[in-house]
């Protein structure tokens, strides 16, 4: 939604005129933040679609936001593409089962599609573990998943995506999209969103300030792969001789779904001796709070991954908030380029080969860096941070668009 969200003030400019299509939010489940819908330029028309209801779609196990909307989606974007003259449909969400309709619409009306790779739309990683490590109903979300990539991908006209590693896996396995424009976008960020923060006065959530305290947070979901990583953080931190009273940790907003109590990152702090120094809040909080909460912390902390092709989208709005950064990526990822770049801060650098004991000797030589954060003075680059505006982005977006229709 945000790679959309961020673009709709720049496509006129450069030369596209865009209609949305999305679910209206009363159809929706979950976490709402009615203020995004400031951020849209007014003369942008937004077509907004029924779903069916949740709460009978999941008595037959299905509960997708894109299972429930597809009807809808498939009437409204039919009768459009009737009505007058399109050149491209751009799907750009994690709700895939809607891009199916790309197909269709290309062979009924001729029109060429993109779809936007935010991540992998059928994924074989619990393929392999034992069924007590896999999703709930699993085989049933993985089938309908592999089902529809397959009928779609192999008709998609281009290809955008956060990371090279979807799209070379996309052609692997769909040997059309070989010929096919393909282009590694992130998300980006939007200046235009820290002034609206400023503009409407929001406050910071969750964090205390307390004198003399070094407030650490991080904001975004914590996933199964983060872990490892974090408790690596953890034993490397109560190992060390920093003075652990003058900081405190803050996880805001780890799980994706609402009303969640499980506290997995608390849990990990307990047993690693952290209890004291760690609070995590699974609920997310509204976006532009998380702006102010970015701007309002000392050191703000990004887990990251030892996946090369992991590339957190949340990096480029930390950055942009001008707080000092300690992060843990892959030494080939795109992230640890741009915030050493950026002079944004310190990335302790792992990869696949690491083991517990060697991510913990990593990141325990790189604590006197993260000690030394709040104070340390310095310019963020204006020009590595202009590459990943959401200017930018759109223009790389509309090169893509044109390459394809033109």
């Amino acid at each position: 939604m945000h790679r959309v969200r961020m673009s709709l003030p720049y496509y006129k400019e450069m030369g596209w005129e865009a209609e949305v299509i999305c679910v209206d939010d009363s159809y929706t489940e979950g976490f709402k933040d009615a203020l995004l819908n400031e951020t849209v330029p007014a003369e942008i028309t937004v077509h907004r679609v029924k779903a069916l209801p949740a709460a009978i779609t999941r008595k037959a196990g299905l509960g997708s936001l894109s299972l429930r909307s597809y009807y809808y989606f498939k009437k409204k974007g039919t009768a459009l593409l009737r009505q007058k003259k399109f050149d491209l449909v751009f799907f750009s969400t994690s709700m895939f089962h809607v891009c199916a309709l790309g197909r269709y619409w290309k062979k009924r009306f001729g029109i060429p599609f993109i779809v936007d790779m935010q991540d992998p739309w059928r994924n074989d990683f619990h393929l392999g573990k034992p069924s007590s490590e896999r999703p709930p109903k699993f085989f049933v979300a993985y089938t309908i998943n592999k089902w529809m990539e397959a009928y779609t991908m192999p008709y998609a006209d281009g290809l955008m995506s956060v990371s090279q590693g979807y799209i070379d896996e996309l052609k692997k396995r769909y040997p059309t999209l070989i010929q096919q424009p393909a282009l590694v976008i992130p998300f980006g960020s939007s200046e235009k969103d820290y002034e609206l923060v400023k503009k409407k006065n929001i406050a910071p959530a969750v964090i205390q300030k307390q004198e003399g305290k070094v407030n650490v947070v991080y904001i975004g979901a914590v996933t199964k792969f983060f872990l490892p990583l974090l408790e690596a953080f953890f034993k490397a931190f109560h190992q060390s001789g920093i003075d652990k009273e003058k900081y405190h940790f803050y996880f805001i907003g780890t799980n994706y779904a609402t009303g969640v109590q499980e506290k997995p990152v608390e849990q990990l702090a307990i047993a690693c001796g952290m209890k004291s120094h760690v609070t995590e809040i699974p609920n997310r909080i509204p976006y532009f709070s998380a702006l102010s909460t970015l701007s309002h912390s000392d050191i703000l902390f990004i887990p990251g991954s030892t996946d090369a092709d992991y590339n957190a989208s949340k990096v480029y709005n930390n950055i942009l908030s001008g707080r000092p950064i300690f992060s843990i990526f892959h030494e080939r990822s795109l992230v640890k380029k741009v915030i050493e770049e950026s002079n944004a801060g310190v990335v302790v650098s792992v990869n696949e080969r690491d083991d517990e004991q060697s991510l913990i000797h990593k990141i325990s030589d790189r604590l006197p860096d993260f000690e030394q954060l709040p104070a340390a003075s310095r310019v963020i680059n204006q020009t590595v941070t202009d590459q990943f505006s959401s200017k930018t982005m759109t223009i790389k977006q509309v090169e893509l668009f044109n390459r394809i229709v033109f």
